[in-house]
């Protein structure tokens, strides 16, 4: 009997922890039990995570090991607290880059980076079954995608993969590409329905919410009356998040999930709301809960939660960003997954993975800031959002807010016709080996392996794809009456088909020509003293490497090198404001790190990497201050912020705290400078920086 299930005659599990699976749940479990992996396509609020429960079921069932990755880390902790709760915490393990809990449990919750650089440095993981890969569509992120195709391409062909995703289009290719460079059937598992269906709303102030069709009607008429001619500027009363709101909130669709493209509009929002509806959305008994965890929280961690917040909460009404305090991050998802929040503003953040649905979702617009200018939400961005509404077994539909004015209609209805009726994006590969890879790499493998693992990557299938259908190309052309202009065409078209083909491999080599460049590898591929260093940096890589090897990272106190660290990996925004005078020793250690971070070996390391250096010297004393034991709300008091920007520090604190881990493997062989870098990890280890969010 499989476990945590029921057999019908003839078949696999149909009954799973009481549920009766669905048709794709049940499919998907029956080619896992066969040996196979899976790729399970199915739009969010559908039940995939019922497949990576019974995965993790099977496993400490035979007391075998299994392991799930995810992109963000809400994610993974919120899986770490389910199957805490289901199996007891002495199986389950949490594994991220500032936290260990349990390394050895045969579940164990990780980063992607981590299980990537246990199998870059060897480790076999003999007790494996499975690893589950949630949000696997994530293998296209610029910056991060990589490691999702190296873990891939390195795990041993006997672990079973579980890839989820709700926004995968392409996934027979995706399949494929696993299939091939494992030697074993990847089986596509799709379900196209939703449990619980959209549908799309506008919510206009003169109009009230509307269809789409019925907006456009209406859309019309606003057109003759105000542009009679086609021209003028005229746009009317702009509709406010209060305005759709009040909408929503009179046809009883709440809770709802608003997202808004700045963390500045979250908080802003959610204030604005609580000052205009001027009493709690929550009931008395509700209100009452809330209390006792405000009060509970406020024992805890006096100081965390103002008078502000303590009403916002209190009304039923939050905001959720990537820059919030962590303990207030969990306890605002605490309280949404508790129902007692009615309306959430929130980034984009909070739509990936986390299991918390929503009666409606609105959208304060289709259009954000990627960075360098506006641009549209792609489908996946849009569909991803959208699929929050609906909860299961409460809603007969989910209902998708975008507020909206007139004057914007035209172009946005272009979009939502397109973002309802077309796929997503199909995923592309990212795939860009780091200096890290490439060193260690080159210091466990012979070229040839090297070229190998290379070739299997998700990039080089498409090329090598591509570079056949030229070559049909070509042969087609030839097969007809060639004249010249069709021979030189055929020719062109097989000289891009072999740079194709081999145009991963040469990007390789650039790497490693570049780290032979400037003296990290010898002629013969040796590691020199900077190839050795770098084998175990990770975070900003050269820049570190290069101030190691000026020896900057052990002249200077602990403290000052725990402030550098945090300068070298998190950037402050544009709206915060430092209001306290750097100490002259840090000034002077700005200036030195400044001129390595312009140096030739970094910037030529922007260039053939294409990503950009982070250096943020403004982020440096609030490093040296944490190290010395200053509190929390003693850093934040020198801040001034539009937003909060709590979340911005812990992160900087817990990444530079990862990367004097990764000094103290640099400093093998200096004991005292281990023992330094061990003592201010154990400095650093504190309040916020400890908290599981």
């Amino acid at each position: 009997m499989l476990p945590g299930g029921s057999f019908n005659s003839g078949s696999y599990i149909v009954i799973f922890r009481g549920l009766t699976l669905d048709p794709f749940q049940e499919d998907a479990i029956t080619a896992l039990s066969e040996g196979h992996s899976v790729l399970v396509c199915a739009p969010t609020g559908t039940g995939k995570t019922i497949i990576a429960d019974w995965i993790v079921d099977r496993a400490l069932t035979r007391d075998r090991d299994v392991i799930y990755t995810a992109p963000v880390k809400a994610l993974s902790n919120q899986k770490f607290r389910d199957w805490c709760r289901a199996y007891g915490e002495d199986r389950v393990g949490l594994l991220t880059g500032d936290l260990v809990i349990r390394r050895d449990a045969r579940c164990r919750v990780m980063t992607t980076e981590i299980l990537r650089n246990m199998l870059l440095a060897g480790e076999e993981l003999p007790e494996l079954d499975a690893v589950i890969i949630d949000e696997i569509h994530f293998l296209d992120d610029r910056e991060r995608g990589t490691t999702w195709e190296e873990l891939l391409i390195y795990l041993p062909n006997r672990v079973q993969i579980v890839g989820l995703s709700a926004t995968l289009s392409n996934a027979n290719s995706f399949a494929a590409w696993i299939s091939s460079i494992r030697e074993t059937e990847v089986r596509v598992i799709r379900q196209e329905q939703r449990a619980v269906p959209l549908e799309p709303w506008i919510g206009n102030l003169d109009e009230g919410l509307l269809t789409p069709r019925d907006f456009d009607r209406a859309h019309v008429r606003w057109r003759k009356r105000h542009h009679p001619r086609g021209g003028g500027r005229h746009r009317g009363p702009t509709t406010s998040h209060v305005d759709v709101f009040d909408q929503v909130s009179d046809r009883g669709w709440l809770p709802a999930l608003y997202f808004a493209f700045s963390r500045k509009a979250t908080e802003q929002y959610a204030r604005n709301l609580a000052r205009r509806v001027r009493r709690s959305l929550l009931t008395a008994e509700e209100r009452a809960v809330v209390r006792e965890r405000l009060d509970k929280l406020a024992s805890t961690d006096p100081g965390l939660v103002d008078g502000d917040l303590r009403e916002l909460y209190e009304s039923g009404i939050a905001f959720h960003h990537a820059g919030l305090h962590v303990t207030l991050k969990a306890f605002v998802e605490e309280l949404y997954e508790s129902r007692l929040l009615r309306i959430l503003y929130c980034t984009s953040t909070f739509a990936l993975g986390i299991n918390m649905p929503a009666r409606t979702v609105v959208f304060d617009g289709l259009r954000k800031f990627d960075g360098t200018s506006m641009r549209a939400l792609t489908t996946r961005e849009f569909l991803q959002k959208a699929g929050r509404a609906g909860r299961r077994g409460l809603d007969t539909v989910g209902h998708v807010v975008i507020r909206m004015d007139h004057p914007d209609w035209e172009e946005a209805s272009a979009q939502l016709l397109h973002y309802f009726q077309g796929k997503p994006e199909p995923v592309r590969s990212s795939f860009s080996l780091s200096f890290n890879s490439v060193v260690n790499l080159v210091a466990r493998n012979p070229l040839e392996r090297i070229r190998s693992i290379v070739e299997k990557s998700f990039l080089n299938y498409h090329r090598q794809l591509e570079a056949r259908r030229l070559l049909e190309d070509a042969d087609r052309l030839l097969d007809g009456p060639a004249g010249k202009k069709a021979a030189k065409e055929a020719a062109r078209m097989r000289h891009r088909a072999q740079s194709r083909a081999g145009q991963c491999w040469d990007e390789f080599q650039a790497k490693v020509s570049f780290l032979q460049s400037i003296g990290y590898l010898g002629e013969g591929l040796e590691l020199q003293a900077g190839g050795k260093a770098l084998q175990h940096v990770q975070i900003e890589e050269i820049f570190i490497t290069e101030l190691f090897l000026a020896g900057m990272l052990e002249a200077i106190p602990p403290e000052l090198l725990f402030g550098l660290l945090c300068a070298v990996n998190k950037e402050f925004g544009r709206d915060v404001h430092v209001r306290m005078q750097p100490r002259p020793e840090v000034v002077k250690l700005a200036r030195a790190a400044e001129k390595v971070r312009w140096s030739p070996a970094v910037t030529k390391a922007e260039e053939v990497s294409q990503i950009q250096v982070t250096w943020c010297p403004a982020m440096i004393p609030f490093g040296v201050l944490w190290a010395e034991g200053k509190t929390f709300p003693d850093l934040l008091s020198r801040i001034d912020s539009l937003t909060d920007v709590s979340g911005d520090l812990v992160g900087a604190f817990r990444r530079a705290k990862d990367l004097a881990g990764q000094l103290k493997d640099v400093y093998a062989d200096d004991p005292a400078r281990r023992e330094v870098l061990s003592e201010l990890i154990r400095r650093v280890s504190r309040d916020e920086v400890l908290v599981v969010d």
